[in-house]
């Protein structure tokens, strides 16, 4: 039998993932957490070492979600905005909720039907686009495009495995080295909550 996790060893060491040069990192996602009764994320890089988690929500969409390297440190924090009449997130680093580091925002135009989100810098008081992400999340196919419209991180579905099949909840997050892999993590944990 196939399997999703490898090595599901914890190291101890705290070391920000990096991105090869030369090509895309492929991390797999799992959509389940690696505690009991407790709905979130599990990441391995290629080798099968655990890199990410999110494992502090339950069922249904919530308000904060944090993102945690594999020794359970907070990366970044992921609150949804309240009172907006968009579906709006905002992204803060590790568990602070102070001077966010960008917003997500859904698109509900009619216009541009290929378009998910919009992600947002904060900095000035001139809201510059620095993501768009296109496709369909539900599907598990979409793409990342940087402000030059270069695809800097893609979701999609994980290929089957000697005849084994991983349905939805299982797929590959190919992420370039223009994409600092927490945030393009960021990205998959708010287009989960945005069209759970």
């Amino acid at each position: 039998m196939a399997k999703v996790y490898p090595n599901a060893v914890v190291p101890q060491t705290h070391q920000p993932i990096s991105v090869a040069t030369n090509g895309p990192l492929v991390l797999t996602v799992w959509k389940k957490s690696l505690l009991f009764n407790c709905y979130g994320f599990t990441v391995f890089d290629p080798n099968g070492d655990l890199v990410f988690r999110v494992d502090n929500y339950t069922a249904g969409t919530k308000a904060e979600i944090v993102l945690m390297d594999a020794s359970g440190h907070s990366l970044l924090t992921i609150r949804r905005k309240r009172l907006s009449l968009l579906d709006n997130w905002v992204v803060y680093d590790g568990d602070t909720t102070s001077n966010p580091l960008f917003t997500v925002t859904k698109n509900v135009s009619l216009l541009n039907t290929k378009s998910l989100a919009h992600v947002n810098s904060t900095g000035s008081k001139t809201k510059r686009v620095i993501y768009e992400i296109e496709g369909s999340y539900t599907q598990r196919c979409c793409s990342v495009y940087d402000d030059k419209r270069q695809c800097v991180a893609e979701i999609k579905r994980k290929e089957a495995v000697g005849g084994v099949t991983f349905g939805g909840d299982v797929f590959r997050l190919f992420v370039q080295p223009e994409i600092d892999p927490t945030v393009a993590m960021a990205l998959v944990v708010v287009l989960d909550q945005m069209f759970m």
